[in-house]
């Protein structure tokens, strides 16, 4: 039957608008200021296969790394109405151990808590996925400088937290007796819930009204349709391999920098058409050449690397293009195993997930800056910036008064220039697309005073088009307290593209009650005592183009 084209885009837009209302329903219940108000989580529509069908306009590094969570719960499962199944593991798809996945199958048709028949499959799935400000370990915030995942906090595996329709408690009491903040991990955790419900019931109006037939078969169109769209786009690079190299400035234990080496290999679509040939890849984006998983904690996972590759392509496409699994049909990665792009356990992978995928982000668009010049933009602030901040709560005038608190954020940088327009100042970029937590928040749900948060003046890379400038933010603790950095972009600012200049590294520093102040790694842990602070100061973005006309040479 041929394709209804604007059949297809009804369903598209139905899906997208169902992984969105998910992430309001998830963000108008969280507990905690890091989903509220941050915004730091991400919710994606799944057809009864696993494959991602529809995301929300959520966290970058979450979306694209989802399906593998999504597979492994499937694999891992029997999920009958009403079930639903948490998992963290960043072994089985996750990121790192504070984004927690919920996933739950949709049956249209059939009574959410009756069991279903043998081999019945689900019509669709759902998943959310939060990033809690704490889920155990040896660090407040659960994003310290660890040597290994047990250091991390809990790991869990795709466990059922709900079964028929009914919370399994024991699963959420193992769970809440291992972090710091319980209260607020199972109001987060029932708001994701609450997101999942969402979905199934948006779903389930949807195939009644269009029948499950037809809805299902939208998903497979979908599908295929993201698909050529995709090799369309990869048909007009021009063909031959483009190689690109970059540095993390060291993994918080040692002070060597980390290579990430990357091969990006257009072989164009030799076989005709652009009708789906989904054994095929057009390109290779091959990571041999980076260097092996390191001791501290920014190795990255095969989903993390995976989820950046998804990323950087998507990008290149338009913005009405179906975020669904199909886009990645003709894109090959390769990734070896042991390495700081797929490192196998028991390695420490906070960082990887919010620094390393930044870095891989930056790597894969130098690559293809030589490819397609004019489409590429400079290298952003590359780092996320991790701030966490936890102790005990020792304010007379706070209800919380002699309970421990965690708190989590990313600080923003400068956007890189692109080609025909300056940066953005004081944003977050690529993998995160999350929010800074308003003073007025951070002020009353912790024991924290922002004493400073502004731009940070002329930290853009200068150029033709000049690139954005990061933030100021300082921060004075109340009380005594644990303060860790996971940050980078220190030792090597951010690079310039066609002649534009590098823009300004970023720097942290503590200063203490004599006033001293003490110039800090971009990856620590200290304590500070009450009314001590931490400034932040986030890199520049990179400029593009020369001022003097014509200079598009490639650094």
């Amino acid at each position: 039957m041929p394709r209804d084209p604007i059949e297809l885009e009804i369903f598209k837009n139905l899906y997208h608008s169902i992984a969105e209302e998910m992430g309001a329903a998830l963000r108008r219940t969280a507990f905690s200021p890091n989903i509220k108000e941050r915004r730091d989580y991400s919710c994606a529509v799944f057809d009864g296969h696993g494959d991602v069908i529809a995301m929300g306009d959520h966290m970058p590094v979450h979306l694209g790394s989802m399906p593998m969570s999504v597979r492994a719960a499937i694999a891992a499962c029997e999920m009958g109405p009403g079930d639903m199944v948490m998992l963290n593991d960043p072994f089985r798809g996750g990121t790192h151990l504070p984004d927690i996945t919920l996933l739950a199958p949709v049956y249209v048709g059939r009574g959410r808590i009756r069991r279903r028949k043998a081999k019945e499959h689900p019509d669709f799935y759902v998943a959310s996925r939060a990033h809690h400000a704490d889920v155990g370990g040896a660090y407040p915030g659960s994003m310290g400088l660890c040597r290994e995942i047990y250091q991390e906090g809990v790991r869990i595996p795709p466990v059922k937290i709900m079964q028929a329709g009914l919370m399994n408690r024991d699963v959420l009491a193992m769970l809440l007796n291992n972090v710091r903040t319980p209260e607020e991990r199972e109001g987060d955790l029932g708001a994701q819930v609450a997101a999942c419900h969402t979905g199934e019931q948006r779903l389930r109006e949807i195939c009644q009204r269009y029948g499950v037939d037809r809805a299902k078969r939208a998903c497979a169109e979908l599908l295929d349709y993201s698909e050529e769209l995709m090799r369309a786009f990869l048909e007009c690079v021009p063909r031959g391999t483009y190689r690109a190299q970059d540095y993390l400035d060291n993994d918080g234990i040692s002070d060597n920098p980390v290579q990430i080496a990357l091969e990006v290999k257009f072989a164009g679509n030799e076989w005709g058409g652009l009708r789906p040939v989904t054994t095929r890849p057009v390109v290779i984006v091959d990571f041999t050449g980076s260097d092996p998983q390191v001791e501290g904690c920014i190795n990255a996972v095969a989903a993390i690397t995976y989820s950046a590759c998804f990323y950087v392509f998507r990008c290149l496409l338009a913005e009405d293009v179906p975020a669904a699994a199909g886009l990645m049909r003709p894109i090959q990665v390769i990734a070896p195993e042991g390495t700081v792009v797929n490192a196998r356990p028991p390695a420490a992978v906070a960082g990887g997930n919010v620094e390393t995928s930044q870095r891989i982000v930056d790597v894969l668009l130098k690559a293809l800056a030589r490819a397609i010049p004019d489409r590429i933009p400079a290298a952003a602030s590359g780092t996320m910036n991790n701030l966490t901040i936890g102790g005990m709560n020792f304010r007379k005038d706070d209800p919380h008064t002699g309970e421990p608190f965690a708190y989590y954020e990313t600080v923003a940088g400068g956007m890189g220039a692109r080609p025909g327009k300056a940066g953005v100042s004081g944003v977050h970029t690529h993998m995160t697309n999350s929010l800074n937590t308003p003073a007025e928040a951070l002020e009353y749900a912790y024991p924290l005073r922002v004493r400073r948060y502004s731009l940070r003046p002329q930290s853009g890379g200068e150029g033709r088009y000049r690139g954005g400038d990061g933030i100021v933010r300082e921060i004075e603790v109340l009380t005594d307290c644990e303060v860790t950095l996971l940050a980078d972009r220190r030792s090597r600012g951010p690079w310039g593209l066609a002649g534009g200049q590098g823009g300004a590294p970023g720097k942290a520093f503590i200063t203490r009650h004599n006033g001293s102040v003490e110039l800090m790694p971009g990856k620590f842990s200290t304590r500070l005592r009450k009314g001590e602070r931490v400034t932040i100061e986030t890199p520049g973005g990179g400029g593009w183009g020369a001022r003097s006309a014509g200079n598009h040479k490639i650094d």
